[in-house]
């Protein structure tokens, strides 16, 4: 089976729950976007299923939403098509003024922006990537774009950006050599490593920041957010939404602490505090 395939089928699971949904509550399912990391197929297969357990808890009807590349994602939510959001793309301070609203993160630690390259590659410092190719996903990604663009700048290395759409991407050209280096954030390239069995070298890391977090529009009624964020944080405790998430975690190969924490948005002031002093240039 393809992955267009594939992405199709995971994609048509939340649209038959949400004709069930819908036509029990009399409510249109609300679009819920998560940001493009790994493929459309493997985002739709681990995110599914925790949107129609969140969508059946909350009363709340969510429906996966997918753009083909981060940038089209962006562009659609900065236009309004998504209700909800699960990225850590709208804190620059053009998209802050949109008001989208952190509701829960991750339960487990942060992340940090890397720079990687393959365990037998040559190149043992940033100075040796100067003139290179490096794979970024997009130039709108904080871990994987901004912190390690603000890194290279400071260093005075000018490296030639190669944009795959998204980390798993970029690391798959890592992998086959097409690339010298790529940016990532910690816990994906992790993930994949376990997942592939690449084995890779650090060159560069930066301090911890809160993973994506989950982000609503102001359009959405509060009596609605609230029970969804109350879906999102007592899944671990529920034995269902913790088999969902077991099942993730086993998809992606994640180590970590499983499960949502309740959020706001003074738990992402540090991404605002970067974006007013990087050498990166951001839209304003």
């Amino acid at each position: 089976m393809c992955w267009r395939t594939v992405a199709r089928y995971w994609l048509l699971v939340p649209a038959v729950f949400q004709l069930l949904s819908t036509a029990q509550a009399g409510d249109q399912p609300f679009a819920f976007n998560v940001l493009n990391q790994r493929s459309v197929a493997l985002t739709a297969q681990y995110w599914n299923p925790i949107l129609i357990y969140v969508s059946r808890k909350s009363g709340v009807p969510l429906e996966l939403k997918l753009a083909k590349t981060t940038k089209e994602g962006n562009a659609l939510a900065e236009q309004g098509a998504y209700d909800f959001l699960y990225t850590n793309h709208f804190f620059t301070p053009e998209r802050d003024r949109l008001g989208f609203r952190v509701i829960a993160r991750p339960a487990g630690r942060g992340i940090q922006g890397q720079i990687v390259v393959p365990q037998d590659s040559p190149i043992r410092s940033l100075q040796e990537l100067n003139g290179k190719e490096v794979a970024f996903p997009s130039p709108d990604a904080f871990a994987a774009y901004f912190l390690p663009m603000d890194a290279l700048i400071k260093a005075k290395v000018d490296v030639k950006q190669v944009f795959t759409s998204n980390q798993e991407a970029s690391l798959a050209q890592l992998k086959i050599g097409t690339v010298a280096a790529a940016t990532v954030n910690d816990q994906i390239i992790q993930r994949y490593a376990r997942r592939e069995g690449f084995e890779y070298r650090l060159l560069w890391n930066s301090e911890v920041y809160n993973d994506l977090c989950v982000m609503v529009s102001t359009r959405v009624p509060k009596e609605k957010v609230a029970t969804v964020r109350e879906a999102f944080v007592n899944m671990i405790n529920d034995p269902e939404g913790r088999k969902v998430l077991e099942a993730g975690a086993e998809l992606l190969k994640i180590k970590d602490k499983l499960g949502f924490i309740a959020a706001d948005n003074r738990d992402y002031d540090n991404y605002r505090a970067f974006y007013k002093n990087t050498a990166v240039k951001v839209k304003n």
